[in-house]
């Protein structure tokens, strides 16, 4: 890479740079002196601030609200090839010692130094997404620098998510090596299998780890509602700790099928009845059935993708709580989550509350969890930390 193009900061605003956040955003730059317009989408720059003196290299997107992103504090060192393979190893390290087996996420975006890289491991198999204008010029580099240090069988790339439309991004997936429609995964000790080419995301969310792990100390005998299954992680997992029925629902057709062929690998298959369709007109029909449920996982989408779309997304979390509380037997557990960065946990267990009072119910929190230790959190960026899951017990009075 030759001679990096410098971009310069209006004064003052190198504070956050200065202090260890990643994002440069567009009205933080002098565009008298450095016009965004002169720069190309994932084109690597010297960032400086008022007075010229250097704060290290960034990539650029100049579309992007946020027009460029740290990837070195050295001015001289771009994210090349070698300091790919040598974050990625750095990443692969603190997994391994967290995790006995290799299913993990390995490389998370900014916490881990790589902004817009995501990589999920399933033993011999990655699965990766470049999110970022800058990660995505670096592909070719991304893939050689996994293969170095992990040496797969096979790496997908997922390029396929809705986020690389904001980057100015096509959506593509692309597969290197040998790599299978179905990845085999364990969590909690329990196996699965994910479709990795057609489903959501990465082919499994690794990040409700822990309070999976959390609701299997809870599940004996229990019956279990899972709302917006995928591929049964909450639900399955509590029929692999013993509970005695599951009701999975879930619009994708693709990710029932999951839900079947995992509660047989748990030898549960008799144990699991599959509701197809969005999921408040199922939850209703439930309701209207008169059926209620020991346990009830709510694990939506993101319904706030955007800042913009706080207030709506929060009408959408508290109608959903309001009918899988209709579905709560009387004793039960609500297990509510969220992902979405720009609702804050206070929020949410300020929708469980909110919940309960509509429908005529007293809750106790007992637990309240975030994503496991392989989805670590930039002290700084506060979106690292988007995962939440509330554990909310009924108390009949």
């Amino acid at each position: 890479m030759g001679a990096l193009n410098t971009l310069v900061l209006n004064k003052g605003a190198e504070r956050r740079v200065r202090g260890g956040h990643l994002w440069v955003y567009s009205n933080e730059v002098d565009n008298r002196r450095t016009p965004l317009k002169q720069f190309a989408a994932g084109e690597q720059v010297v960032v400086q601030d008022a007075a010229g003196r250097a704060l290290g290299v960034a990539m650029m997107n100049p579309q992007h609200l946020i027009c460029a992103r740290m990837v070195s504090r050295d001015p001289t060192q771009c994210l090349d090839r070698g300091l790919l393979a040598r974050r990625i190893e750095t990443a692969l390290r603190w997994r391994e010692r967290i995790y006995g087996k290799p299913f993990y996420r390995l490389v998370y975006g900014d916490s881990d130094f790589l902004p817009g890289l995501v990589v999920d491991r399933y033993g011999e198999v990655l699965s990766v997404q470049c999110n970022s204008a800058g990660m995505a010029a670096l592909q070719d580099d991304v893939l050689a620098a996994l293969e170095q240090v992990c040496r797969p069988r096979g790496i997908a790339f997922r390029n396929d998510a809705l986020a690389r439309e904001a980057e100015g991004l096509s959506r593509q997936v692309d597969v290197h090596g040998d790599v299978p429609a179905w990845l085999t995964l364990e969590e909690n000790g329990v196996v699965f299998e994910a479709p990795l080419l057609e489903g959501q995301k990465t082919g499994w969310f690794y990040d409700h780890r822990e309070n999976r792990a959390f609701l299997q100390r809870l599940a004996q005998d229990a019956s279990v509602l899972d709302v917006f299954c995928y591929a049964g992680g909450w639900g399955v997992q509590a029929l692999a700790a013993g509970a005695a029925s599951l009701a999975a629902i879930d619009s994708s057709a693709l990710a029932l099928a999951a839900v079947r062929r995992n509660a047989a690998l748990a030898g549960r298959a008799d144990a699991v009845a599959c509701l197809q369709g969005q999921a408040d007109e199922a939850m209703k029909q439930l309701a209207n059935d008169g059926r209620q449920f020991d346990i009830v996982v709510l694990d939506p989408p993101a319904f706030i993708k955007r800042r913009k779309d706080h207030d709506a997304g929060l009408k959408a979390y508290h109608h959903h709580n309001r009918l899988a509380l209709r579905l709560l037997a009387p004793g039960g557990l609500l297990v509510s989550g969220s992902c979405s960065m720009s609702l804050a946990m206070d929020e949410l267990v300020g929708v469980v509350g909110s919940a309960a009072r509509h429908s005529g119910r007293f809750l106790q929190v007992v637990h309240s969890g975030g994503a496991g230790a392989d989805h670590p959190v930039h002290p700084l960026i506060p979106e690292t930390a988007y995962l939440k899951a509330v554990f909310a017990r009924d108390m009949p009075l």
